[in-house]
């Protein structure tokens, strides 16, 4: 017997990425404060990360610096600090913000593997432009030119 979700998908199947059962309500989602990763994946908060990578700042100023709502603010600084991204310490009546460099470290590990991949790739590339290069500007030209003779 089919429940309603398997209906859902079945239903679903027309659209894009349903064959891998992205819509398919059966299936657990990670949540957003489940680990560093999960929590970097939203565009929002990589911008509040990189805009308090400069210093220490309350709220109002990430909202004012970013042009987003404070309640939307709020939301994704408590998400940060649930990953334990982001600090936060009150002074006064205002709570302050800012990065926590030893979470943010295993981002930078991970994403560091793929530096070293496309350096490798700009390498290859520069390599080839060098290449290509020193075979002189007759050579780059000859496709064009054989283009031409076989018009004529």
């Amino acid at each position: 017997m089919l429940t309603q979700s398997h209906l859902w998908c079945k239903v679903k199947k027309c659209l894009t990425y349903s064959y891998i059962g992205m819509y398919c309500l059966d299936m657990a989602r990670a949540t957003t404060n489940s680990d560093a990763f999960n929590a970097v994946a939203e565009p929002r908060r990589r911008e509040i990360l990189i805009y308090l990578a400069g210093a220490e700042r309350p709220v109002g100023a990430i909202v004012a610096a970013l042009g987003l709502e404070q309640p939307s603010v709020s939301k994704h600084l408590r998400v940060l600090r649930d990953v334990g991204l982001v600090r936060m310490r009150c002074q006064g009546r205002q709570k302050l913000y800012r990065t926590n460099a030893d979470s943010i470290r295993p981002l930078h590990e991970w994403a560091g593997m793929f530096e070293r991949y496309w350096q490798h790739q700009l390498i290859r590339v520069k390599e080839l432009a060098e290449a290509t290069v020193r075979q002189g500007p007759a050579d780059l030209h000859s496709p064009n030119q054989n283009l031409k003779e076989k018009k004529l």
